[in-house]
This record gives structure tokens, sequence and C-alpha cells, in this order.
């Protein structure tokens, strides 16, 4: 029996280790695309909006999400990822002849968000398929722990 026990100690030094790590390099990848979803669907919604957050008739500028590698998270060569910034993209406006609308310039041109809706529905269709991968791979990484320590048992 004392070889089970030193065996036990291994495999829950071997769970501890990698799978823990694992599951934070997972769960970054989680943080870090749900920041991006929520940017992506910021932009998305303000793709009409023609005054920013003080209320100055000057179009919504659209938001990108900048990913940085996180060595704090991980071990044995996985890294996590973290939000380095959320930069606002300096991007002309759209005009459009509207000269009934009340934001209309002298020429009766009204300034949109540049705002690429292809673009931006393709990036959020990617983070919602990377946020489900990371799910998965929690997953598998929990089954793994568990199937560890049923063989043990």
């Amino acid at each position: 029996m004392k070889w089970r026990v030193i065996l036990i100690g291994v495999v829950i030094i071997a769970v501890s280790l990698f799978g823990f790590s694992l599951i934070d390099v997972s769960t970054s990848a989680l943080v870090a695309q749900r920041t991006r979803m929520d940017t992506l669907a910021s932009n998305l919604a303000n793709v009409s909006t023609t005054h920013n957050e003080q209320g100055e008739a000057v179009p919504f500028q659209p938001r990108a999400v900048v990913f940085a590698t996180d060595d704090t998270v991980g071990s044995n060569g996985a890294m996590g990822v973290k939000v380095e910034s959320v930069k606002t993209l300096d991007v002309e406006p759209i005009w459009r002849y509207e000269p009934g609308h009340p934001d209309a310039n002298e020429d009766g041109n009204v300034a949109y968000p540049a705002v690429d809706l292809m673009n931006n529905m393709t990036d959020s269709m990617i983070a919602a398929r990377a946020y489900e991968a990371n799910l998965g791979a929690i997953e598998v990484t929990k089954d793994l722990n568990q199937q560890s320590l049923r063989i043990l048992a």
C-alpha cells in the first residue's frame, strides 16, 4: 500500500500543477473574449449614434480590444491572455446627405460612425467560438482530473 500513497501524491501534484494551470489559462481567455464581445456589441449598438458621451454632435468612435500574453497565468510554457487595452479607433465618419436631420451641417450632411458591420459581426462570431472552445477546454481538463483521481480510488 505504500506505493499507492506515493502514486496518489504524484497524481495530486500533477493534477494541481497541470490541471489548475490549464483552467487558469482558459479562464483568462474567457475573460478576454468576454471583453472583446462586449466591445463589439457596443460598436454594433452605436452604428447610428451621432452624438458622443458628452452629448456633442460628434459620431461614436468604434473601439477595438488589444490582447497581450499574460505570463502570470499558467506554467510549464502555457501562458494566459489579458486585455492590454480597449482602444478608440480614430476613423473618419461616414457622411450622408440628410438635410432634414437635426445633426446635419450647413451642407445637409450628417456624420455617422464608421463602424464596419461585416467585420464586427465576423469578429463577434470568432469571439463566441473562442469563448466556447475555452469552455470546452475547461470541461476536458476537469474530466481528465476526475478520471485520474478515479483510477487511484
